[in-house]
């Protein structure tokens, strides 16, 4: 019988015989930013100095780690941090799956997201497995898309809610309206889940910072078509709703950070992921070869940890992700989140927040 495609999703992905809840894990399927662990996981540990300075140095200092897959992140954290910040750090996993058995005995793992929390708040691609709805333009305007969960074959559903409606209005535009898309969407995929999944995550820090690391888009350059799809074995396949592949679509990276500075009512830093790790310390730049005579094995390790850098900067891959940074109850200062040198790239963000909230910022392209 055919349903929406959120509740499709829902029990595809998250269901008892889900796909992120049982199997090998995210990371038999595809690479994503948190499986590129050391650089990734030193720039982080960076980053998370400024915040604990921000914050006063906290005994302890929370690390949460949601949609943490087999905690491969959160590992890293635990085996890099200093030892004066590993004696304050209380890492926790948000995740469905069952605790991940080689998981150090120091990293808690919780199906919830704990309340209060007074560190950083990790969402590495995890608003783009949040489930959502899809919509199709028809002659009396939007129709739901319903998809059989089987077969991942689609049918016309009914008309959309009028929060949905709203939503789209705001967010994926139509030309008539406001002339800022250049061609009228065919399908879209509605983000206000997601939204809501953001806000609620912001929500649980008491102070800190949120960040989100994900692929998505921008209200000027939303995709006619959308973009839901699937990922097994480390290829893309057919969308299909039967929990034997991942099912992703991108973010409306700005609606969500609308959403976020709304529940934090401080503003919101939007950054690409190369722009970030640079300002952060990654260098996916060749080691000299005089290394290679002085110290092979060094040079080894170098080359390594400069391709896994390039990996992750690169504009046309990961380095094509977005950056999202709520800070809730702290100040970075005036070399902001990402260090000295990085404060003229924030201008004057899109019209994205409700009237009477704080401004987002966005960084320019």
């Amino acid at each position: 019988m055919p349903i929406g495609w959120r509740a499709a999703m829902t029990t595809a992905l998250y269901g008892d015989r889900g796909f992120f809840v049982g199997g090998a894990g995210p990371a038999a399927h595809f690479r994503t930013s948190a499986h590129a662990v050391p650089v990734l996981g030193a720039a982080l540990l960076r980053l998370l100095d400024r915040l604990d300075a921000a914050l006063g140095r906290p005994d302890p200092l929370q690390v949460v780690d949601v949609g943490a897959g087999r905690g491969e992140l959160l590992g890293t954290l635990a085996r890099l941090a200093p030892p004066e910040l590993a004696a304050r750090l209380r890492l926790t996993g948000v995740e469905l799956a069952p605790r991940p058995d080689a998981l150090p005995e120091t990293i808690d793992w919780r199906p919830e997201l704990p309340e209060r929390i007074v560190g950083l708040l990790l969402g590495t691609e995890w608003l783009d497995n949040v489930p959502l709805d899809v919509a199709e333009a028809g002659p009396a305007g939007w129709r739901r898309v319903l998809v059989d969960p089987a077969t991942g074959a689609e049918s016309p559903g009914g008309p959309l809610d009028p929060a949905e409606t709203q939503w789209l209005a705001r967010w994926w535009p139509t030309p008539g309206r406001d002339g800022s898309a250049p061609r009228p969407p065919e399908r879209v995929e509605i983000g206000l889940p997601r939204d809501t999944a953001w806000a609620e995550a912001v929500g649980s820090l008491h102070r800190g910072l949120a960040l989100a690391v994900d692929y998505g888009h921008l209200r000027d350059a939303r995709p006619v078509r959308g973009t839901l799809t699937g990922f097994r074995a480390g290829r893309q396949v057919d969308p299909v709703p039967d929990g034997s592949c991942d099912l992703t679509a991108h973010v409306a990276v700005d609606s969500v950070a609308a959403a976020g500075t709304a529940r934090a009512g401080l503003p919101y830093t939007l950054v690409e992921q190369h722009r970030a790790l640079r300002a952060l310390g990654a260098d996916g730049r060749r080691p000299a070869l005089t290394l290679a005579s002085t110290d092979p094995a060094g040079y080894v390790r170098a080359l390594a940890r400069a391709s896994t850098a390039a990996e992750l900067t690169d504009p046309a891959g990961l380095g094509g992700h977005w950056w999202l940074l709520q800070p809730v109850g702290v100040d970075p200062g005036p070399a902001g989140w990402l260090g000295a040198g990085t404060a003229g790239w924030l201008g004057a963000g899109p019209d994205v927040a409700p009237a009477g909230d704080a401004a987002g910022r966005i960084v320019a392209r």
